[in-house]
């Protein structure tokens, strides 16, 4: 017997542990195709479960105004008492809101957000009569009066709705021009909020 007849343990016991080695890297690519077709399936699943928005919309204009309100120096009898001084910041907002779902939608609310350096300090919208009255008592500011958005109002499907709002802050307006981000919040009736950022330059007006 020649020795390339011979019989070795050893040749043996290494080729054993290549063939070893093959079979492992398989399993392992194998194992690592099957684990991206679980990732990629599951991705497809959860976009395909995703549902758009009910409601899109847009920010078109933000206006400010301060007030400063100094109170009476005297009651309703004459005496004398401490005069009340109020700071006010209004922001006045034209926004488009537009329906995309198959069913209407109710607007609920309307929150003014401005973020300062202590939190977010929040404004409800004023209904139709207030933003009309805050406009006869500023006649200076006709220039940006519109058409009020009225809360609860409905928005068909297919529908697209225009309309300003005004929220009033108790802020003086150094407090306000501290602000780090501003947003509005729509709420619609059994649907997620609508948050909406401007992206347009908030504009003062005197």
């Amino acid at each position: 017997m020649s020795l390339l007849q011979q019989d070795s343990p050893e040749l043996d016991d290494a080729a054993r542990g290549e063939d070893l080695t093959k079979g492992s890297s398989h399993v392992l690519r194998n194992s690592g195709l099957a684990a991206a077709v679980v990732i990629v399936a599951t991705a497809l699943y959860v976009l395909m479960g995703q549902k758009p928005p009910a409601a899109t919309g847009e920010i078109e204009h933000v206006w400010v105004h301060s007030q400063h309100t100094e109170g009476k120096s005297v009651d309703a009898n004459g005496a004398p008492m401490a005069r009340e001084s109020v700071d006010q910041m209004f922001v006045f907002t034209k926004v488009k809101l537009h329906n995309q779902s198959e069913h209407p939608l109710v607007l609920h609310n309307v929150l003014t957000n401005a973020t300062l350096p202590d939190g977010i300090h929040s404004s409800y919208a004023a209904i139709p009569a207030d933003y009309e009255r805050l406009f006869a008592a500023y006649p200076a500011l006709a220039s940006i009066h519109g058409k009020p958005l009225a809360v609860d109002s409905t928005i068909h499907p297919g529908e697209t709705v225009e309309g300003n709002v005004v929220s009033a802050f108790r802020l003086t307006k150094a407090e306000w021009d501290a602000r780090k981000d501003l947003s509005f919040t729509f709420s619609l009736l059994y649907q997620p909020n609508l948050v909406l950022t401007p992206h347009t330059e908030v504009i003062y007006r005197q």
